[in-house]
């Protein structure tokens, strides 16, 4: 789970059962012995990427800290219809209890793992990196970056707090473009704090007013269209790192990465991934 904290991980655990359980699994409770317990295994019933085999085994101890979980396919591995990603053996009452946060959350990393893996595919021979943004479910982000990076892309900021990004509302309502990367930069120097910072541009004359008054880290450029994309890279030349974003599809991604940009955000990543069909299935005689 490299790159999870532990504790937000067994917060959102918490939570999630919370939600669904409240005071009981009144169904489970009424029809099962609470000594009893069953194998399960987990049933791909789709072709993609699986992500979120070591979350299932860990909301599995969770549950029931006696549980054994076999791990037949690890995480950021090709699947495809009737593999047997893990088998699981649990406490009868605490497994059906903890089948659908599994289910549900193992579908969705699984989607976008599998979008991720397209992605980064499409330019595995160019040097740029494709990022994720902050375009995640509310309080999912950590488990849908965790997705993406094991799809093979990467992460660009968590939230709002780790990287300062001046986008077009900021300049618009700060004064300018130069007034608003002087104004971040007086900030952070007053905070004491080591942020990245990059500023979105809409045009080339917006581009060359960065330029002249510097103090960034990266320069967004924003929906250009692949001619003027590729002057505005060679502009940069390098002095600043160079990311392109706006509506980036897996027809456009490879156009895109050959302009040179140093990184390309792609929301698609996560509120475009759709979700793998799994199945959790009782070994029947287990």
């Amino acid at each position: 789970m490299q790159g999870v904290d532990k504790k937000e991980l067994d917060k959102f655990i918490e939570q999630a059962l919370h939600e669904d359980v409240r005071d009981g699994d009144h169904t489970s409770q009424a029809c099962i012995n609470p000594n009893d317990k069953s194998r399960a295994r987990l049933l791909v019933k789709d072709v993609g990427v699986i992500a979120g085999v070591e979350f299932a085994k860990h909301v599995f101890k969770a549950v029931d800290p006696d549980s054994t979980f076999q791990t037949n396919i690890s995480d950021g591995t090709d699947i495809k219809y009737g593999d047997v990603a893990f088998v699981v053996e649990c406490n009868s009452r605490a497994l059906l209890m903890a089948e659908r946060l599994v289910l549900n959350t193992m579908q969705r990393m699984s989607g976008i793992a599998t979008l991720s893996s397209r992605f980064a595919v499409e330019v595995e021979d160019l040097p740029v990196k494709i990022l994720d943004t902050r375009k995640t479910a509310p309080l999912m982000r950590f488990l849908e970056k965790w997705a993406v990076r094991i799809g093979g892309c990467y992460n660009y900021r968590d939230g709002l707090y780790d990287w300062i990004m001046i986008k077009d509302n900021h300049i618009d309502a700060s004064g300018g473009i130069q007034e608003a990367i002087r104004s971040v930069n007086k900030y952070i120097k007053d905070l004491d704090r080591a942020l990245g910072i990059t500023v979105e541009v809409r045009n080339l004359v917006e581009l060359h007013k960065v330029l002249d008054v510097g103090g960034v880290t990266r320069i967004m450029l924003d929906n250009f269209e692949l001619p003027i994309l590729k002057e505005a890279v060679a502009t940069v030349d390098k002095k600043y790192e160079t990311e392109a974003s706006g509506g980036i599809t897996l027809k456009t991604v490879r156009r895109i990465a050959e302009t040179g940009v140093d990184y390309i955000s792609a929301g698609a990543l996560t509120h475009s991934a759709g979700c793998l069909d799994l199945s959790l299935k009782v070994i029947k005689g287990s």
